[in-house]
Formats: C-alpha cells, structure tokens, sequence
C-alpha cells in the first residue's frame, strides 16, 4: 500500500520548517518510528530541496510543492516541485563556498535521486529512501 501526502507552500524560508513538519507527521503516522533511518533520511532531504527552492527558485513564483510517499517496503519517495528549469547537479565546493552542497548531500542519503521536467511549468526534483528493515505495520490510529 501506498500513502502519499502533497501539499502547497509558499515561497518563503519559514516555510522549509513548516515542511519538515508536515513530512515526519506524514510518515510518524503511516507508521515510522521517531527515529526511524528513513524518517530522519526523508525529511533532510524535504529540508534540502525546500532550502533550494526558497533560496534559487524563480523569483516570479510565489509556492512550491511538497509531496511525501510512504512506501509499503518502508521506503520513502520525496518530491519538491517548483517552476524553475535549471536542474540541480553536483558540484566541486571548497571549505570556504557557503553554498552547492545540496546535491552532493542528496546524492549521499538517497537511494537513487533525479529530476522530472514538468515542461514549461518547471521541474520536480525527487528522491528515494530506502530501507532494509521490511515492511511497516501500518499506519496507527488517529487518537
């Protein structure tokens, strides 16, 4: 079974927190626990590519896409969609750049990470979290 969840944001840095948020809700209630790899793995990547797009996206737009699955194996699927072209790709950085780790730091956490061209309304860059423990129980009953 899968459980996804998307939701719209605005393009402003107060709302990468509110995403993270949104996220580990998201998952904690389809049954990953607090510390759970794929949790924490999942909203660092949410974290990443909500930063990207508040600091790079187009200046014209005015919100992003955020959208979280929950996988039946565990896994995770992340996705942040924004109507920018430039596709992010790792970089060479020095220890003095504040800046181009993103990708790089996509790269080490996700299984597998690319981009989906939404034509002439921009990109949605995605990334999988995997994890070896086997499926989640389900998700938990609301209290």
């Amino acid at each position: 079974m899968v459980r996804r969840d998307s939701f719209r944001l605005p393009r402003h840095p107060a709302s990468v927190g509110l995403a993270r948020r949104r996220a580990r809700d998201h998952l904690a209630a389809w049954g990953h626990a607090p510390h759970d790899p794929a949790l924490e793995d999942s909203v660092l990547l949410v974290s990443e590519l909500a930063t990207d797009v508040v600091r790079h996206g187009p200046l014209r737009e005015h919100e992003f896409e955020v959208a979280v699955t929950a996988l039946a194996d565990g896994s995770c699927l992340v996705e942040v969609s924004d109507e920018g072209r430039p596709e992010p790709r790792p970089r060479a950085v020095g220890d003095r750049d504040e800046d181009g780790r993103g990708p790089q730091l996509v790269e080490a956490v996700a299984a597998a990470w690319g981009v989906w061209t939404r034509g002439r309304h921009g990109k949605t860059v995605w990334a999988l979290v995997t994890t070896p423990a086997g499926p989640l129980p389900g998700p938990r009953p609301l209290s």
